[in-house]
């Protein structure tokens, strides 16, 4: 098969397309001939020896897929070649074929095709883990978004939205702005005004009559947490996603005491390893709200295997909105 391969830490250029022997699935894994893979921030961090769990050289990056159940391996039973599926793994996405855990592996609607199945996983369960396993979010409360525009960012101003919330979108530009309105949000949160330690107060401040925001996903960091912690309402929790601006801010603790607030974190993947189930349940109820129609699509760019090079660059630039996928040529659906 066909694979993106890795074989050295540390730039985009160590990155090369080639032939690579066929993965096969263990017990309880399921081999995926790969219709679409999803570009996801993360994997610029393991392809330059920064994110936290580095596979073995060499690999192939990438998180999520959506194609076809080529193989099950021993003891699975809810999988049958042929199937139309989606999954997160921690590697091997950027392929022709790839193995996941079983329990990582959902059927997709029939409505839906490979590139949004491959750009929806990560982002959303991502997006509901912060809103309500970290976030606390309780029906009717006001939700700041920061980095609306990102993959995770959309996903949250929608979810936000389909559960009730008033949602506060953060973002750099205008378009950015009318963009996270056409999804959702009820309110654009600019960003880019000067002293954004105060100015980002004051926003909210003025949208929510000096109440504050009850949940902030913050995705930033830097000057812009420093706002969004000052933003946040009397028992108001702040869940940090990543630190999209640079710098990781600290916290004062003066700060949590005298507002009864809570700033706490947020590793998606560990819940995908230490609590399948639970994160299994989570995505069926993401996949759910797809077929109800309450979420939808993101605006998607699909580029083929051999161009992975020029997707990447793309992500990393952040030059193109919504989601970057790459294509395998497989007959797509």
């Amino acid at each position: 098969m066909r694979a993106v391969l890795l074989t050295k830490t540390g730039s985009l250029d160590a990155l090369a397309l080639a032939e690579h022997p066929a993965p096969k699935p263990k017990a309880g894994e399921v081999l995926i001939d790969v219709h679409a893979a999803g570009l996801n921030f993360p994997d610029l961090l393991v392809i330059r020896g920064l994110y936290q769990r580095q596979p073995p050289l060499p690999f192939a990056p990438g998180k999520e897929v959506a194609g076809v159940v080529a193989e099950t391996g021993p003891g699975v039973t809810e999988l049958k070649p042929g199937q139309r599926v989606m999954a997160q793994l921690e590697s091997g996405a950027y392929a022709e074929q790839a193995v996941a855990p079983a329990v990582n592996v959902y059927p997709i609607p029939d409505a839906m095709s490979f590139p949004v199945a491959a750009a929806i996983g990560l982002v959303y369960i991502t997006a509901h883990l912060a809103l309500i396993e970290r976030g606390l979010y309780r029906p009717g409360e006001t939700v700041l978004v920061t980095g609306a525009s990102g993959g995770v960012g959309e996903a949250a101003v929608q979810l936000a939205k389909a559960k009730g919330a008033r949602v506060l979108a953060g973002v750099t530009s205008r378009e950015k702005g009318e963009a996270a309105k056409a999804i959702g949000a009820d309110h654009v949160i600019d960003l880019t005004a000067p002293d954004i330690r105060d100015s980002l107060r004051d926003q909210v401040w003025a949208v929510t009559g000096k109440l504050g925001a009850d949940v902030v996903i913050e995705q930033v960091g830097g000057d812009v947490f420093d706002g969004a912690i000052r933003a946040l309402a009397w028992r108001g929790r702040l869940v940090v996603v990543g630190f999209a601006g640079g710098r990781i801010p600290d916290v004062r603790a003066n700060y949590l005491l005298v507002k009864n607030i809570t700033v706490t974190g947020l590793q998606s993947s560990d819940y995908r390893d230490k609590e399948p189930e639970r994160y299994r349940a989570m995505m069926t109820e993401i996949l759910e709200l797809f077929r109800q129609g309450r979420l939808k699509p993101p605006r998607i760019t699909e580029f083929p295997l051999e161009r992975f090079s020029e997707a990447l660059a793309a992500l990393d630039r952040r030059s193109i909105p919504g989601r970057l996928v790459l294509t395998t040529g497989r007959t797509t659906g």
